[in-house]
């Protein structure tokens, strides 16, 4: 029978044969093992070829992840030593091992030091490496179990707190938002809905209050997908999504076996030849759609040629606009299926008790404020600003702008300053589409219950995608549902209709297909029509790749704006566009991002204090340090590079001020007469002050702190500890890293006493 999972971007025969992940599970278990003693003896028994099947095995499973087997990830190169980027053969071997490690058991983090007592320590380098990236990246130690709290690890280095606003509390923010609260910065989310999750949402329905998914709802290849991860560490049951999908014409009437496979046949071997048709005609295909080009095709082949046969490849065309949420007449011959190459394996699957359950943990411990509305966001220099419904502002070093394409593209949120023309550009080129669904709860299941999906079939081309699948989600929901998917045109056609006559429709056909049989089809208890392209939170289902448009743009919209202005989402991802598992990786992409260019502002911080004499009066920036000295005694004033006191060994400066009229005076100077009958103005001068500099640490200060008076603590500073007094300008040349230090680290201890996750307005 017809298969209702998302079907095949090629012809079957031309797709590469995918990982299967069962297949290594008892191999990975006999090597890992539950114990960590008994892990290690057992790789330390290894035989030469039982090693070398193993590391096959992590190589399959780092591929499954998305990493070439033999090659550097292209995030990798740039973070490892040139020689080992050169040869990186035992650099990729050991990452595969990190890879697969974790995977095994995802519910606990796998430490480094665990990682090291597996290996040899002459790789302890590569490890350090790998591990590093991986964590960062959010390949490993990631997740929403009691072992991954939204907060930093108790060992973690403390970190210089950067603020950071998240808009859109869906799978992409929460999971960014999540990465980077472990990460140490300050994060808050805003939403315009009054509940998390965005484009998936989970109902509830009916008496029992049964699990009705209205957005996302199928875990799309459960093989290296994180949401299979997810419900891993929350000990929640998957449902594989059975493939027997039988399709039924108005009357009831079972499409028969052979037609039903002569045209499955027939789909795929037209989706292959569309293939070449796009090669053959190279750049000309830029201009033409997938539905224009498998029109011609059958016309060319002569195929499909009865009434019966158009309206069963007709269902599989509309399944097809189903997984891509656009009509055929759009999507592009040349890229509709870019991401083929990326695809996950394995099986499609429900989880049990609806995919809110994920939502709910990704949100434990993130702070989210429900129902703000962002329209404006403004970024620059010296941060950003995002202004809500009700004029109410929120300010902060960087934002990461979550919100699906179509709001992009209507242009209800205004950036200021606009966004660059490419990414404009690339927005308006994406296409994005619509896929609707009635979900309805009934007293009982009257359907077949050894089924997860069935089709029925339209005369009208035009209304091909409407009802023409129907999901069971009786196995996994608490209640008898079954939901009616819309697609293609008639989506767009659906939410012009009364959710009455809709319902109407949708009982009609269902009591077309069961009544024939001797079934009674009860009225349901309750249902739900969705209406996303109405909806002004998002204006339609998922991205897809429009005539005019290609992979490169979801690329495009990846990028960030002057390392202030980030973006995440399904139409971010390249790789995995259009899932629900490729928006939550693309949170975890920008976290990583976003913890980056942090970094790189701290280190950088001390510029608006610039050194250079021509920007800035060189003895402005020791002032200003000095201004709030961390100790002070007598006329010594001491600032020191630290993130704590208890840092005893932490280097700073001294500074000891001295009135110049305790200088002696030199040779050639002399003084005419009194001072007294100079003035006012000439003891004014003579009274000035002036500085002196010298470099010592927090116990060197205490020291000196010691002392019994200024004249003790200048001998034993330049005597006893031998530090060398300089001027203003000696001391800006030759302490310059150490002043850029001590402002970084001073700027870090302000961050950290702040309230914990508050953005200031």
């Amino acid at each position: 029978m017809s298969s209702a999972r998302r079907p095949p971007r090629r012809a079957a025969s031309a797709r590469s044969a995918s990982y299967d992940e069962s297949l290594v599970d008892a191999e990975l278990e006999s090597y890992l093992g539950n114990a960590q003693s008994r892990r290690i003896k057992r790789l330390r028994r290894l035989s030469a070829d039982e090693r070398q099947r193993e590391t096959e095995t992590e190589a399959l499973i780092a591929l499954s992840l998305g990493f070439p087997i033999d090659e550097l990830h292209p995030a990798e190169r740039p973070l490892l030593p040139a020689p080992v980027a050169a040869a990186p053969n035992d650099y990729i071997v050991v990452r595969n091992h990190i890879l697969a490690s974790w995977r095994a058991d995802p519910r606990v983090p796998l430490p480094r030091a665990r990682v090291q007592e597996t290996v040899a320590a002459s790789y302890d380098r590569l490890v350090a490496a790998a591990h590093g990236f991986l964590a960062r990246e959010g390949h490993i130690n990631f997740g929403v179990s009691a072992a991954f709290p939204a907060s930093p690890p108790p060992d973690a280095p403390q970190r210089p707190a950067a603020s950071v606003l998240v808009v859109g509390a869906g799978l992409a923010g929460l999971a960014a938002a999540r990465q980077l609260l472990r990460f140490g910065l300050r994060v808050l989310v805003l939403e315009g809905r009054a509940r998390p999750g965005g484009r998936v949402y989970t109902s509830h329905l009916g008496e029992g209050q049964a699990a009705v998914e209205l957005g996302g709802s199928v875990i799309t290849g459960i093989h290296a997908n994180p949401l299979g991860v997810l419900a891993r560490q929350l000990g929640i049951p998957l449902h594989k999504v059975r493939d027997r999908c039988p399709l039924y014409h108005h009357d009831g009437q079972t499409v028969g076996t052979k037609l039903d496979r002569s045209m499955d046949l027939v789909f795929n071997k037209l989706l292959e030849h569309a293939t070449r048709l796009r090669e053959y005609l190279k750049h000309a295909a830029e201009g033409i759609s997938l539905g224009e080009g498998i029109e011609r095709l059958r016309r060319l082949y002569k195929v499909v040629t009865t009434e019966e046969e158009r309206e069963v490849l007709d269902w599989h065309l509309a399944n097809l606009e189903f997984s891509n949420a656009g009509c055929l007449s759009e999507l592009s011959l040349a890229h509709w299926d870019q991401d083929d190459q990326y695809e996950m394996g394995g099986d499609h699957c429900f989880l049990a008790g609806g995919n809110s359950r994920l939502v709910q943990a990704l949100c434990d411990g993130v702070p989210v404020l429900y129902e703000k509305t962002v329209k404006r966001i403004e970024h620059g220099d010296d941060g950003v600003s995002i202004t809500v419904e009700g004029d109410q502002v929120f300010k902060a070093d960087m934002a990461l702008c979550t919100v699906p394409l179509g709001v992009l593209k209507s242009r209800t949120v205004m950036f200021e300053p606009e966004l660059p023309e490419r990414k404009l550009e690339a927005i308006q080129r994406l296409g994005f589409g619509l896929l609707n669904k009635v979900a309805m709860v009934f007293p009982h299941v009257f359907w077949d219950e050894e089924i997860d999906t069935f089709g029925c079939l339209n005369k009208e081309r035009s209304k091909r995608g409407e009802f023409f699948l129907f999901y069971s989600y009786h196995t996994v929901s608490g209640g008898a549902v079954l939901v009616a998917l819309v697609a293609g045109e008639a989506a767009l056609e659906f939410e012009k209709v009364d959710p009455a006559v809709t319902l109407h429709r949708v009982l009609g056909i269902i009591k077309g297909i069961y009544g024939p049989k001797g079934v009674t089809v009860p009225d349901p208890i309750q249902s739900s029509c969705t209406r996303w392209g109405s909806d002004p939170l998002c204006l339609g289902s998922y991205s897809h790749i429009r005539v005019g448009s290609s992979g490169t743009d979801y690329d495009i919209l990846a990028e960030s704006v002057n390392d202030r202005l980030f973006f995440a989402g399904e139409a971010t991802n390249r790789a995995y566009p259009a899932t629900m598992h490729g928006a939550l990786l693309s949170g975890l992409r920008e976290a990583s991002k976003i913890l980056h260019a942090s970094e790189n502002r701290l280190n950088s911080d001390y510029k608006k204090y610039a050194l250079q004499k021509s920007l800035r009066p060189i003895n402005g920036v020791l002032d200003d340090l000095f201004m709030e000295p961390d100790l002070e005694c007598g006329r010594f004033s001491f600032v020191f590079s630290y993130m704590t006191p208890e840092e005893q060994q932490a280097p700073g400066l001294v500074r000891i001020t001295l009135e110049k009229h305790l200088l002696p005076l030199s040779k050639n100077q002399n003084v005419k007469g009194d001072q007294k009958d100079q003035g006012p103005a000439a003891e004014k001068i003579d009274q000035e002050v002036f500085h002196l500099y010298g470099t010592v640490s927090r116990e060197q200060a205490t020291e000196l702190m010691a002392g019994n008076d200024d004249k003790s603590r200048i001998a034993f500073l330049c005597k006893d500890l031998g530090v060398k007094l300089m001027g203003c300008d000696s001391t800006c040349d030759i302490g310059s890293s150490l002043i850029s230090s001590i402002l970084r680290l001073r700027k870090a201890r302000k961050r950290l006493q702040r309230p914990k996750n508050i953005i200031p307005l």
